[in-house]
């Protein structure tokens, strides 16, 4: 298999975990992780012509495309071999990743016009947990990806 099919797979498995955790976190009184519901205020917001099915499709796009992405580093490191796809290293990514997302969050809002009303602090917090989720999830998902590779072999 190559490298974009282990980041695609990857990458999805980990944003739908992720997205998953999100939205049960999101079940905490007074609390709103949800991140493609953000994205799309924020796109609704720029672009208040377009409907509300685009903007909630801009939203999904942008926070997959983020996973890719972040996938996407992390399956250059593991076929370099520059790190094992351990659980322990998939952890260690999770939060490096989370503390990266908190930054790029903080950035998009503080960009933004008229972001989302949240409590920023929270949202913030939560992009650790969120991340180690996505992380260990695109670790598993390699991982299978690589043993079914070697019963290939």
């Amino acid at each position: 298999m190559n490298q974009l099919t282990k980041t695609l797979i990857s990458g999805f498995t980990g944003t739908s975990f992720m997205t998953a955790s999100s939205a049960l976190m999101s079940l905490l009184p007074n609390e709103d992780f949800k991140e493609p519901k953000h994205l799309a205020t924020m796109t609704g917001r720029l672009a208040p012509f377009l409907s509300k099915r685009a903007q909630q499709l801009a939203g999904w796009g942008a926070h997959y495309s983020m996973g890719f992405l972040f996938a996407a580093v992390y399956v250059e490191l593991w076929e370099t071999r520059k790190i094992e796809h351990s659980i322990k290293n998939g952890l260690i990514l999770g939060v490096l990743s989370g503390l990266l997302g908190m930054l790029i969050w903080k950035g998009t809002f503080k960009a933004h016009p008229l972001p989302p009303n949240l409590k920023y602090l929270d949202f913030y917090l939560q992009r650790i947990p969120a991340h180690v989720v996505f992380a260990v999830f695109s670790t598993i998902a390699y991982r299978l990806i690589k043993e079914q590779e070697q019963k290939r072999e």
